[in-house]
């Protein structure tokens, strides 16, 4: 049986008023697809990360980007990223 996704990043963009072209949810904040339209948000349950460009995306010192997205072990989760918004 599948399980119904409870927050997507479509949904916490419009709950959040984050006014991203692509905001991508993950529960963990963990590991995402890569963002494809700008601005674009990486979402957890507790908050979001905003990039206003494809620059900042692919630049960003605490992600490593290939196929997917991974938030880099030694931070952990996107929460302890430097502009992370906190919305709980």
């Amino acid at each position: 049986m599948r399980k119904n996704k409870s927050n997507s990043g479509k949904k916490l963009n419009i709950k959040w008023n984050i006014g991203a072209r692509h905001c991508l949810y993950h529960v963990d904040g963990r590991f995402y697809e890569r963002l494809e339209r700008f601005p674009g948000a990486l979402c957890d349950p507790g908050g979001y990360v905003l990039f206003k460009s494809q620059e900042d995306f692919k630049n960003c010192p605490y992600l490593r980007i290939n196929e997917k997205v991974n938030v880099k072990n030694s931070i952990g989760d996107i929460s302890a990223m430097p502009g992370y918004i906190r919305k709980t």
